[in-house]
C-alpha cells in the first residue's frame, strides 16, 4: 500500500496534533482502529482538542490514503461459541448458513445469493399435510364437519374487522393459528393441508416459525400460485369455502369469489362466528384502555372544521352519509387517540357521518368525561360499536345513499347494506304497484323496477375521502412532525454514543438488550407515548429478515465481525419517527461497502428527485433500485409508504414501491419513508431509512403549467461513513453526505450533552473526494478531514484565532481541491 501510495505526486501534508510527550495518532490510523460505528471518513478531532495547544506536524500525504481490507472468503457469521449458548437449532442454522455463503461465493468474485428455500428443503416434514399432528389444525378441522358450517376449507387473513396491518392481540388469529407472527399472511386451511403466503420481508421469519404441517408460499415470487389458484388445484369442483366476511374487504371478498367460482367453488361467508376463536380457549380479551383527545395545537384543525368538509364532498356526490371503518381515519377525523393496538394510537370504532349528525360506534368504557364533552361539541354521538350493521341497516331502510370505500371497509357491512337495500326497493316497488292499481302514475315503480333488475343498491362506492385529506399534513401537523424527528434524533444519538462506548468495552449485547435500551433513552424525551413499532435489531443473518423481531430466548448477540440493522420508530404526541440505520462494529468487508454503497446512492438519488405533481410514487421506485440493478442486486419490499401524524407508521394511500397498482399521486404536504436496502438471505441485511416531507419546488420552468414537486429530510441521524466505498461516489453524492451531516449537527447538537454532541462532532465529520493523476493516468480516490484546531495567524504566535481548516474539492474534476479556513468557535461552528 505504501509503496504504492509512494508512486503518487504528493509528498506532504500539514497535520495538526495536541501538543504532548507521544505523538497523536494520525487521522486515517483513528479512523481504522476506532470502534465509533458511525465514525467519519477519516474523524475530526473532537471539540475538547480546540482548548488544547496545538502544534504542526509534517507528514507524508500518502499516510492518509484510506486502505480497504480485502473481502474476506465470506460474509461475516455469529461466532459458533456465541450460538451454542443459545439454542442447538441456532447452532444447525449457522452451519447451513456458513455453507450457503461459502457456495455462494464459488464463482469468483460474483455473489448469488441463495433463496431461503434452499435451506429448507431436505429438513424432516415441510409437506403442508398436517399429518404430523398440529393439535390446533386439527381441532379447526373438526369444525368443518359441523351443520352450521359445512365447508371444505377456511381462509383466515392477518387483518382484524378494520383491515389493520398492526392488531389487538385477540385478533392474532392467524398468528395463533401458525406459529408465523409477521404482520402480513394468509392461511389456508384445507381438510388436507395448510398453507401461509407471505411476501418478501417475511419469507426468512416464516421459514423458522412454521411446523412442517404448513407449507410456505412465498408470495411473488415465479411459479407460487395465490390462494384462490392454489385452492381451484387441490380441490375438486363443487366445494365450499369459508371465510370471516369482518375479516375481509368487500373487494378482497368479491375477488376471490370470482376466482373460485371457475371451479365452481362456492364462497360461505360465517358471520356469526369465528372458527379460530372456537378453538383458541385463552383468547386474550379485547382492549379497553380510555381514549384521549389530540390537541389542537397538534391537530391543526378542529373537528367541526373537518366534517363540514366531509359533508360538502358528500353533497357534491350525491351522498346522504360515509361509513367509515379504518381506525387512523376515525382519530383523525374526531382529533382523538387511543392504545388498543400496539404501538399506533387508535381505537377500535365505526363513524357514520351523515349530513345533519355524526354517530361514534364504540365501547363506552373507553370514553371518559373529558373525551365525550370533546365529542357532544362537535355533535358527535355514542353507540355500542356492536351497533354498527344495525345502524346499517337502518340507513338503508331509510333509503339513504350511503358512501362505502369497498376497498377497506368489510364485506359484512357490504353485504348487510346491499340486503337491506335491496328489500328496501322491494317494499317500495310492492308499494308502488299497488299506487299503479289504484290509478297513481307509473313514473315510480318504472324507476324502483330498473333498480331491482340491475341490482342496484343504493350507495356509492369509492375510496374514502378521509384517506388524503389526512395524508396531506397541514401546517401544525408538519410542525409536529420535525419537532417530534429532532427529539427522536436526540434520542439516537444519546443512544448510538451509548452504544459505541459498550462495544469499545466489550460489553455483552443481545439484539433484545440493544431494542430495550434504545426504548429507554426516547422514553426521556418529552412528548413520547410509546414505539411506532416493534424495534427491528439484527445482527448479521437475522438482518436479512426484513421485519425481524427479536425475542430473549433466541436472540443474538451483537457483535463487531458483522453488520447490525437497527430499524426503530417512536410515537410521541405531536409526531411519528421511523428510522432504520446499519452500522459495523468492526470492520466492514469490501463487499458489503460496496452493497452499502449501492445501498445509499439509491437514497440519495430519491431524496433528490424532482418530479412533476400528479405523479404516482411508483414511478420514483427505479431510483433507489438503478444501483443496485446495476451488479444485479435488488430488495424484496417497497422503497417507501406513507407516515401518520402522531398516527400509524403505516399509512395509506400513497407509497413509493415496485407494485404499480397503487396510482396516488405524490401530493404537497404528504410524508413518505425512503428505505432502500440489500439482503443476503443468512448472512446479513442493510437498510437506510429516513422520512421526507412532499414540498413544491421553485424551477426556472414550468413546462405546460404543471407545478412539480421534491422533498424535504424530516430524519436527523448521522450515516455511517466508514461503510461508504467512496470510490462509488459520484461529487455531488459526496456533497450530499456532507450536506446532510452539516444539517444534523445544526439541527440536533443543540439538544444533546456534552459527551453526546463530542459524538456528534465526529460523525458528522465532512469527506472531500477528488481525482489525483499520476504519470500512468491512475486515478486514486483521496479523502480528507476538518479539524478543529488552535493555530497561529501570519506568524504571530500571541495572537490567536480558532476555527476549522480542511480541503475541500471542486465539483470539476479538472480543477484542484482548494485548502480553506473558517474562523469561528466551536459552538458558532
Amino acid at each position: 500500500m505504501y509503496n504504492f501510495c509512494n508512486r503518487l505526486a504528493v509528498r506532504s501534508h500539514l497535520i495538526l496534533a495536541p501538543h504532548h510527550s507521544h505523538p497523536a495518532p494520525l487521522p486515517m490510523e483513528s479512523a481504522l482502529f476506532s470502534s465509533s460505528p458511525l465514525s467519519a471518513f477519516v474523524p475530526r478531532s473532537p471539540p475538547s482538542l480546540a482548548s488544547r495547544p496545538l502544534r504542526l506536524l509534517s507528514l507524508p500525504f500518502s499516510l492518509l490514503i484510506h486502505h480497504s481490507p480485502p473481502p474476506r472468503g465470506g460474509p461475516p457469521l455469529l461466532p459458533r461459541r456465541l450460538l451454542r449458548r443459545f439454542s442447538p437449532a441456532a447452532y444447525a442454522d449457522a452451519d447451513a448458513a456458513a455453507a450457503s455463503a461459502a457456495e455462494s461465493r464459488s464463482s469468483g468474485d460474483r455473489v448469488v445469493a441463495r433463496p431461503s428455500s434452499e435451506l429448507r428443503m431436505g429438513r424432516p416434514g415441510g409437506s403442508g399435510t398436517g399429518v404430523a399432528g398440529d393439535e390446533k389444525l386439527r381441532s379447526l378441522r373438526e369444525l368443518f364437519a359441523r351443520p352450521d358450517v359445512a365447508i371444505d376449507a377456511y381462509i383466515i387473513p392477518s387483518q382484524d374487522a378494520h383491515q389493520s396491518e398492526f392488531i389487538a392481540e385477540c385478533f392474532m388469529r392467524r398468528a395463533y393459528l401458525t406459529g408465523f407472527t409477521g404482520s402480513a399472511g394468509t392461511a389456508v386451511v384445507t381438510k388436507e393441508k395448510a398453507a401461509l403466503w407471505t411476501d418478501g420481508r417475511y419469507f426468512l421469519q416464516a421459514e423458522k416459525q412454521l411446523s412442517p404441517d404448513w407449507i410456505l408460499m412465498r408470495s411473488g415470487n415465479q411459479g407460487v400460485p395465490t390462494t384462490s389458484e392454489w385452492l381451484n388445484d387441490v380441490l375438486p369442483a363443487g366445494c365450499r369455502i369459508g371465510i370471516d366476511p369482518f375479516l375481509f374487504s368487500h373487494d378482497a371478498a368479491e375477488e376471490l369469489k370470482e376466482a373460485i367460482s371457475k371451479k365452481n367453488h362456492e364462497l360461505i361467508l360465517i358471520k356469526d362466528f369465528n372458527l379460530v376463536d372456537e378453538i383458541w380457549k385463552s383468547r386474550p380479551k379485547p382492549p379497553g384502555k380510555p381514549t384521549r383527545v389530540h390537541d389542537i395545537k397538534y391537530a391543526g384543525v378542529d373537528v367541526l372544521s373537518k366534517l363540514s368538509s366531509l359533508r360538502s364532498v358528500l353533497v357534491e356526490n350525491g351522498c346522504t352519509a360515509i361509513v367509515i371503518s379504518m381506525l387512523d381515519e376515525v382519530a383523525w377525523l374526531l382529533n382523538m387517540r387511543g392504545s388498543d393496538v400496539p404501538n399506533s394510537p387508535v381505537f377500535y370504532s365505526y363513524l357514520i357521518v351523515e349530513i345533519s349528525h355524526a354517530t361514534l360506534f364504540v365501547d363506552n368504557n373507553k370514553v371518559t368525561p373529558g373525551v365525550l364533552d370533546h365529542l357532544k361539541s362537535a355533535g358527535v354521538e355514542l353507540k355500542p360499536y356492536e351497533e354498527i350493521l344495525s345502524e346499517v341497516e337502518s340507513l338503508a331502510a331509510k333509503g339513504a345513499k350511503l358512501w362505502l370505500d369497498t376497498s377497506c371497509v368489510n364485506a359484512a357491512i357490504v353485504s348487510i347494506f346491499r340486503s337491506a337495500c335491496e328489500r328496501h326497493f322491494t317494499r317500495l316497488a310492492t308499494k308502488s304497484r299497488k299506487q299503479l292499481n289504484n290509478g297513481a302514475s307509473s313514473d315510480l315503480i318504472s324507476i324502483k323496477s330498473e333498480d331491482i333488475r340491475n341490482g342496484i343498491p343504493n350507495g356509492l362506492y369509492k375510496v374514502s375521502p378521509v384517506a388524503i385529506a389526512k395524508a396531506v399534513k397541514n401546517k401544525a401537523e408538519i410542525e409536529g412532525m420535525k419537532n417530534s424527528h429532532l427529539r427522536d434524533a436526540a434520542a439516537l444519538s444519546e443512544f448510538w454514543c451509548w452504544m459505541e462506548q459498550e462495544v469499545k468495552n466489550n460489553l455483552t449485547l443481545t439484539e433484545v438488550a440493544v431494542a430495550d435500551k434504545l426504548f429507554e433513552f426516547r422514553k426521556q424525551q418529552e412528548g413520547f407515548i410509546d414505539t411506532s413499532f416493534d424495534t427491528i435489531s439484527g445482527y448479521g443473518a437475522n438482518g436479512a429478515v426484513i421485519h425481524y423481531k427479536p425475542t430473549s430466548d433466541s436472540c443474538s448477540f451483537v457483535g463487531t465481525d458483522n453488520l447490525f440493522l437497527l430499524d426503530s420508530g417512536g410515537q410521541y404526541v405531536d409526531g411519528t419517527t421511523d428510522i432504520t440505520r446499519t452500522v459495523h462494529f468492526g470492520e466492514p468487508s469490501a463487499w458489503q461497502k460496496e452493497c452499502f454503497t449501492r445501498v445509499l446512492q439509491g437514497h440519495i438519488a430519491l431524496d433528490q428527485a424532482i418530479f412533476p405533481e400528479r405523479m404516482p410514487g411508483f414511478v420514483l421506485d427505479v431510483l433507489a433500485r438503478s444501483s443496485l440493478w446495476k451488479v444485479g442486486l435488488d430488495y424484496r419490499h417497497g422503497t417507501g409508504h406513507g407516515v401518520g401524524a402522531a398516527l400509524n407508521v403505516h399509512e395509506g394511500p400513497q407509497s413509493i414501491s415496485f407494485r404499480f397498482g397503487n396510482l396516488t399521486a405524490l401530493q404537497n404536504g404528504m410524508i413518505v419513508s425512503n428505505e432502500p436496502g440489500y439482503y443476503e438471505d443468512h448472512s446479513f441485511g442493510i437498510r437506510i431509512e429516513n422520512l421526507l416531507l412532499v414540498k413544491e419546488v421553485d424551477l426556472p420552468n414550468s413546462y405546460g403549467g404543471i407545478g412539480f414537486l421534491g422533498f424535504e429530510k424530516l430524519t436527523f441521524v448521522p450515516i455511517q461513513s466508514k461503510l461508504i466505498d467512496t470510490s462509488l461516489l459520484s461529487p455531488m453524492e459526496i456533497k450530499w453526505v456532507n450536506d446532510y451531516h452539516s444539517q444534523v449537527w445544526e439541527k440536533v447538537s443543540p439538544l444533546v450533552n456534552v459527551a453526546v454532541r463530542d459524538w456528534l462532532w465526529r460523525n458528522t465529520s465532512h469527506a472531500a473526494c477528488w481525482t489525483l493523476k499520476s504519470r500512468g493516468k491512475m486515478r486514486t480516490q483521496l479523502m480528507s478531514t476538518c479539524l478543529i484546531l488552535s493555530i497561529s495567524m501570519f506568524a504571530r504566535p500571541i495572537k490567536q484565532q480558532r476555527g476549522i481548516i480542511g480541503i475541500e474539492p471542486s465539483v470539476y474534476p479538472q480543477q484542484p481541491p482548494q485548502l480553506f479556513f473558517r474562523a469561528g468557535t466551536r459552538e458558532e461552528l
